[in-house]
């Protein structure tokens, strides 16, 4: 019986891929992904990365941009705005109440 082997990626950090794209801009794509020991698509994959996402790039896992971190901000603070709506509208309703 044959052991399966866990697979780990291989991480790379901001710096290596951007140094990466560098070289890939210098010597092409090819001879890049050889010298580096990283696949093609890979490098092809970042590069595609780097032009649509411009200095968001690369920011790891769980980081958000800029954008999605202000809207994760405005929905916190509408959703905790509805909440003490909803209250002072019972309190309102409460207080109301005692005067009849």
């Amino acid at each position: 019986m044959t052991e399966k082997r866990k697979q780990t990626r291989k991480k790379y950090t901001k710096e290596f891929k951007l140094e990466s794209l560098k070289l890939a801009e210098r010597v092409g794509v090819p001879r890049a992904a050889e010298d580096l020991g990283v696949g093609e698509s890979l490098l092809y994959r970042w590069r595609t990365a780097a032009k649509s996402e411009g200095n968001d790039v690369f920011r790891g896992n769980g980081r958000l941009t800029e954008r999605d971190e202000e809207l994760r901000k405005l929905r916190h603070e509408n959703k905790t705005l509805k909440m003490e709506r909803e209250i002072l509208k019972k309190a309102t309703s409460f207080f109301a109440s005692l005067h009849r």
